[in-house]
């Protein structure tokens, strides 16, 4: 009977050890995510700074440049 409870105390010792297995896996791959995600947002909000920079230069470009606007209109 002892072999018997010995088996089953294995069994449950190693499932215990593959659901940490699999917890400790789940962690790292939310970490790379999240990592990952943070480089995308960093990129995202960089590229929006530089379209409203771009935006911002064609405006006043095109402010300082009255006529140009006013011959493409005749």
């Amino acid at each position: 009977m002892t072999e018997s409870g010995s088996h089953v105390e294995q069994q449950v010792q190693a499932r215990i050890a593959a659901a940490r297995v699999r917890i400790q896996a789940a962690k790292e791959r939310r970490g790379s995510l999240a990592q990952a995600r943070e480089r995308g947002l960093a990129h995202r909000h960089a590229r929006k700074l530089r379209n409203l920079a771009e935006a911002e230069q064609r405006r006043q470009a095109a402010a300082l440049r009255p006529e140009e606007r006013d011959r493409g209109r005749g």
